[in-house]
């Protein structure tokens, strides 16, 4: 699934439809995790896109009066397009502008592309948390959080009503580097170990920000290209391989049916 760096690279490659005027919504497949309602889509025709920003792990489209917005589910992928090109198995979406189409591709169909009157009370985004890369989100807030909790960290911090974006991949990276296993009890994480684990949650995302993502399966930026992140993975991905740092083998759970990946002498 793309995570928060991925959705933002891909929000990073879209913006040269920024000023280009939206011409057409075309919707070949209707069935996403919601609806996608064609008309609906297509109120805007004629305005202008304003900017592109991201949400957690949605791209928002700006408009003059309202917004689109694209969550890219499992396995869906946005390519910004100069030339229209023959389409390819699972192309759903097509959102043309004047010199470009942005294609929504989605083979397990589980993203979606909304639209929005506003952001603020929009149903889909007013119950998210702060995002991890803001000052929002410090230790203190994650500790008032989490301290009570008999839920494991990192399923807590993989929970967008308490931080959005910090999915498996950067979860499983953020704890090694903070040498916290992901098995803890949020009850039992001192404030000073959501210190290190902030400051490492922040260091991860730039990082993975800044190499593109992690390409694993299906993801590629807007312009097709592949991300070089996982490259740098410590734990995730390494089960049974040896930790760089202290040479024990690294274990494979699974932990909130997402399998974990972690250090048993790095991290306690």
């Amino acid at each position: 699934m793309p995570e928060l760096p991925e959705v933002e690279t891909v929000k990073n490659g879209l913006q040269e439809l920024c000023g280009t005027t939206l011409k057409a919504v075309i919707v070949r497949f209707p069935r996403l995790r919601y609806p996608l309602d064609e008309p609906l889509l297509n109120q805007e025709v004629g305005s202008k896109i304003l900017k592109i920003s991201r949400r957690a792990k949605y791209v928002i489209i700006h408009l003059e009066r309202g917004y689109l917005l694209i969550h890219l589910g499992m396995s869906g992928r946005i390519t910004l397009l100069k030339k229209n090109i023959p389409l390819q198995k699972h192309d759903h979406v097509d959102i043309i502008c004047n010199d470009f189409i942005l294609r929504y591709n989605d083979p397990r169909r589980f993203g979606c592309v909304v639209y929005a009157t506003e952001l603020e009370n929009n149903p889909i985004l007013g119950k998210l948390g702060p995002e991890p890369l803001e000052q929002d989100f410090t230790s203190d807030y994650l500790y008032q959080k989490v301290k009570t909790r008999k839920t494991a960290i990192k399923q807590l911090i993989m929970d967008n009503a308490i931080v959005v974006g910090v999915g498996n991949i950067y979860a499983c990276e953020s704890l090694f580097l903070s040498k916290i296993s992901p098995l803890r009890l949020g009850e039992n994480i001192t404030l000073l170990e959501c210190q290190v684990l902030v400051k490492n949650i922040k260091k991860v995302l730039n990082e993975a920000i800044a190499a593109g993502g992690s390409s694993l399966r299906d993801y590629k930026n807007a312009q097709g290209e592949l991300g070089y992140f996982q490259q740098s993975h410590n734990v995730y991905g390494r089960a049974k391989k040896s930790c760089r740092i202290c040479e024990s083998i690294i274990r494979e759970i699974r932990l909130g049916q997402r399998n974990s990946f972690y250090c048993p002498q790095c991290q306690s």
